[in-house]
């Protein structure tokens, strides 16, 4: 089929519109849809060509390669989906796409490293992988085993120069528990826990800018003993004896890397803890951290504030302070394929008054149950030293265990 010339088309759609009525819409756009058609087959016949991948067994899947993330090869192939491979099951890749690769001997500092990696069609072969560029110079082959990112153009192009939505890009945790017994004394306890972060760019092969957590830990229990008379002349009526507990804590983050590792930071938080008469306890502070630890499974930050506490108790006003003093504290992070295992240490003293200082830690395990469920298990253990005077006496510290069922939060940016 041939294309209609230029002065044929002006001459028809003239003739066109010299009739009225929705006859001569419809007779234009059958007009045009005849004249686009060959343009249509052309793009079509120039689209590129699918990706091949060859294993070692010889087997050759057609469709688009996606990226390779730690020695971790996705293809996708319409009739399998995305298949997941590692390096030593495949023989040759050839791409069409552009693509970038991240060679681990080569240091790339920033956005501006990251935006200056050459682009271009890739292909395996021999253990290596061979770059094509069409504007630059092709760098020399790189080893499988030094390529520990590769990623289309399109996708570094996205975590370089756009920054997620506020409602989009975060990862983290939901979790809740409850327990209820009905006997001689009525006992219930709910707990629940969320935990959020965000790190921008999402992607983890390249260096972060800026990390954003908030985090909430509660529970609430209480046991009630009802009233009864023992038998007597008179007989003795004993009230009925409630118990209860209540703790929370909420908490927010904000980094800003000043390199890959070492990052500014503000942070504030809030806790309540009814078992050590703490009715609120406030804190405001900046500061710096560093990342000690950091691989595929594993991450460590150690950080330290100066900051403005508040601190006001349930049973006696008098006792509330206004504190002036620092956080030190650790996190730590294990991820292995059958079980999570997250730790927070800190340390708050008060350089105002030397008593009034305290320390909390949280741990929990998370074990693989179904998909995005997990069933966990944690613990919160936190010391105040500075409780008031009461009656009966309160104690300095707090022990708590939980378990319950935990959801993943997966970003999908």
């Amino acid at each position: 089929m041939t294309l209609l010339s230029a002065p044929l088309l002006r001459r028809g759609i003239a003739s066109l519109l010299t009739k009225r009525g929705a006859r001569t819409v419809i007779a234009i756009a059958i007009l045009l849809s005849v004249q686009a058609f060959p343009l249509r087959l052309a793009a079509q016949a120039a689209a590129a060509p699918p990706d091949v991948l060859v294993l070692v067994n010889g087997d050759t899947l057609h469709g688009k390669f996606v990226n390779a993330i730690d020695g971790k090869v996705t293809f996708h192939s319409d009739p399998l989906g995305d298949v997941k491979l590692d390096w030593d099951k495949i023989k040759e890749l050839h791409t069409s796409g552009s693509f970038a690769v991240f060679n681990k001997n080569v240091k790339i500092h920033g956005k501006k490293g990251a935006a200056a990696l050459p682009t271009g069609s890739l292909e395996v072969a021999n253990k290596s992988v061979t770059l094509h560029t069409e504007n630059a110079a092709a760098p020399a082959p790189i080893p499988i085993a030094d390529a520990e990112f590769i990623m289309d153009k399109a996708t570094l192009d996205k975590q370089l120069y756009h920054h997620p939505g506020f409602f989009t890009g975060w990862n983290g945790a939901a979790t809740a528990g409850a327990s209820i017994v009905s006997a001689t004394q009525n006992q219930y306890a709910l707990s629940g826990a969320v935990d959020l972060v965000r790190v921008v760019p999402t992607a983890s092969w390249l260096s972060p800018r800026n990390r954003t957590s908030v985090d909430f830990i509660g529970s609430y229990g209480k046991i009630t003993q009802p009233s009864y008379t023992v038998p007597g002349t008179p007989p003795t009526f004993v009230p009925a004896v409630v118990t209860k507990s209540a703790l929370y804590h909420a908490g927010a983050e904000r980094d800003e890397f000043l390199s890959p590792r070492f990052f500014a930071l503000g942070q504030v938080a809030f806790d309540h803890n009814y078992a050590q008469d703490l009715a609120l306890q406030q804190i405001y502070g900046g500061g710096f951290g560093f990342t000690v630890l950091k691989t595929p499974s594993q991450e460590a930050d150690l950080k330290a504030t100066i900051q403005y506490e508040k601190q006001e108790f349930i049973s006696s006003s008098s006792s509330n302070l206004n504190l002036i003093g620092s956080t030190v504290s650790l996190s730590y992070v294990l991820h292995r394929k059958f079980l999570t295992f997250t730790q927070d240490l800190a340390y708050i003293p008060a350089f105002n008054n030397a008593h009034a200082y305290s320390a909390n830690e949280t741990n929990t395990l998370a074990f693989p149950a179904y998909k995005n469920l997990s069933f966990s298990v944690g613990t919160l253990d936190s010391y105040l030293n500075n409780t008031p005077i009461a009656e009966p006496p309160t104690k300095h510290n707090s022990f708590q265990f939980t378990m319950g069922f935990t959801y993943a939060i997966n970003s999908k940016y």
